[in-house]
């Protein structure tokens, strides 16, 4: 069984910061692709950034310059610096990963947490 663990997430003011961090656990074999989705109030889940391993990262263009993610493969950790937020980033984020346990490649999610950006 595979887990994966957000913590990061909380209240900031316009213009702040925040890093967001997603640990996998469990029985991995390999992990091809992490990335960090979020969901605004009444919107779809969205990407905002993926790492693929060995890849360039991929950036929603509404958080290009402001996000950076990054993998640590040895920890299976993703992390999601966010800076100059605004308050559009507003939501709750998802982690998400693609990977091999002993029996399958599947794409697993985290519980989320919540980002609130304040004006």
């Amino acid at each position: 069984q595979v887990q994966l663990a957000e913590s990061g997430g909380g209240l900031v003011q316009v213009g702040g910061s925040l890093r967001l961090s997603c640990a996998a656990s469990g029985s991995i074999v390999s992990i091809s692709s992490m990335a960090w989705y979020r969901q605004a109030p009444g919107k779809a889940r969205e990407l905002v950034a993926s790492a693929t391993d060995g890849g360039v990262p991929n950036y929603a263009d509404s958080v290009k310059g402001r996000f950076t993610i990054s993998r640590d493969n040895v920890k299976n950790t993703v992390y999601l610096q966010m800076n100059t937020l605004k308050s559009e980033d507003t939501g709750v984020y998802y982690c998400y990963a693609l990977l091999k346990t002993r029996g399958s490649w599947s794409g697993n999610w985290g519980q989320g947490t919540q980002v609130t950006v304040s004006s």
